[in-house]
């Protein structure tokens, strides 16, 4: 069976676009287990400090360490990526993937699992934007954000089981339970990557030919590319932004299932449920992604995408009942999917002549961004409380879309053909 399908809507007389609908479906499938292992220990935060005898703001020390992992391992795998071949490296990194969730399914502390959730961030970070690198040299680019946005269902139905995982959990199963299970989901996965990439019938798909390869020394070679990258200014806006775009939506988000099973008396796994709702916001965005990009365009997706997440911040730091969270968490995985959606068609073009290295400083910023927040809101929760995290994050998400319009009008004035 062919892994290929003509895109409906291409003139005849065009040379036809050829979607590679199976291998980005794998890609998803890998983007699912990463989804997963990221967001597994959200809900499981208040089962974890009972385990190991911590508080909640300690114990969220293992979605940090994951998060700096990630972000960090970025450096290697994005110029490996396009050295030997984005998809052989996702397909490795799915297997490393398998051992390191069963480390984490082994500590026997919590810092021996903050050193497991270290490799496991380390070794997950290839798959999603190494993905997006690979689908931004497959994918024309006025075909791109419509696939990306369908890829990126995986990754959102990875979040919300992630979620759901550590919930349920957290009141019925033992702790170690969802980091097997994320194990062998990778095994499978690695299984399946390798068998579509032997399919895989288009030259710019497969590895480098060894004639091809660069003959210097890897880590010179990486800096030049990452050097490259950042040496273009637009390149330096859109890292910025989604640095900050990631510490001020998931340093509070890191806290929402707890913000909920405290304020309310929610049990873990309902919570989980709650908090699950925010991929069916994305995935909302995903399934129109073609609509809202032609309609609304750029600027509007990201002002709108800012504003809806700041509105259901507020509304599950103060809403009076806990049914304000089926909205509220809706309205904030498809907020944050219109805007990050954005930002990732940019990193696709921003340096397509060192594309993997480019997407692969844009998932370290965010990452990073990531840590940061939530170790700084770590360092706050016993403080200010998990409501005003969620404010700081309102303001935060709001802040960084205005700055980031600004800029882009700045960009088209100067330069008008862009």
């Amino acid at each position: 069976m062919s892994t290929l399908t003509t895109l409906p809507g291409t003139p005849p007389s065009a040379a036809p676009f050829q979607m590679p609908v199976l291998a980005i479906a794998g890609l998803a499938l890998a983007a699912m287990a990463s989804g997963i292992s990221l967001r597994v220990t959200d809900a499981l935060l208040p089962r974890l400090a009972t385990e190991f005898s911590v508080s909640v703001g300690q114990a969220s020390q293992v979605i940090t360490a994951f998060a700096v992992a990630y972000g960090l391992a970025q450096l290697i795998f994005g110029p490996l990526g396009d050295r030997y071949g984005k998809y052989r490296v996702i397909a490795w990194a799915c297997a490393a993937s398998c051992v390191t969730s069963l480390l984490c399914a082994l500590a026997p502390s919590h810092e021996a699992l903050m050193g497991a959730r270290l490799l496991a961030g380390a070794t997950a970070a290839a798959i999603i934007p190494l993905s997006m690198a690979w689908i931004g040299d497959a994918v024309p680019y006025e075909h791109r954000q419509p696939v990306l946005a369908r890829f990126l269902i995986g990754q959102i139905t990875g979040f919300a089981l992630g979620v759901w995982m550590g919930g349920y959990t957290a009141e019925h199963l033992p702790w170690r339970a969802p980091f097997v299970a994320v194990a062998v989901f990778f095994f499978l996965i690695a299984f399946v990557l390798q068998a579509v990439r032997a399919r895989l019938p288009i030259e710019v798909m497969r590895a480098p030919r060894p004639d091809e390869l660069p003959r210097q020394s890897q880590a010179p070679r990486m800096l030049r590319e990452f050097g490259a990258v950042l040496a273009q200014p637009w390149a330096r806006v859109v890292l910025f932004t989604v640095f900050c775009e990631g510490a001020s939506l998931y340093g509070p988000f890191a806290f929402l299932a707890t913000h909920l099973h405290l304020r309310f008396g929610l049990p873990l796994s309902t919570v989980g449920a709650l908090v699950m709702l925010f991929a069916l916001g994305g995935l909302c965005f995903a399934l129109s992604a073609q609509v809202f990009v032609k309609r609304l365009g750029e600027v509007i997706l990201v002002r709108a995408g800012a504003l809806l997440m700041a509105v259901a911040f507020i509304a599950i730091a103060f809403a009076g009942a806990w049914w304000w969270a089926v909205p509220a968490c809706t309205l904030l995985g498809l907020g944050f999917y219109m805007m990050h959606n954005t930002l990732q068609t940019h990193a696709t073009q921003m340096a397509p002549e060192r594309r993997g290295a480019a997407v692969a400083s844009f998932a370290a910023c965010f990452f990073l961004g990531q840590s940061v927040g939530v170790g700084i809101d770590g360092l706050l929760v016993g403080r200010a409380g998990t409501a005003w995290l969620m404010v700081a994050g309102a303001v935060g998400v709001l802040a960084t879309a205005w700055n980031f319009n600004r800029q882009r009008s700045l960009r088209a004035d100067s330069n008008p053909s862009r």
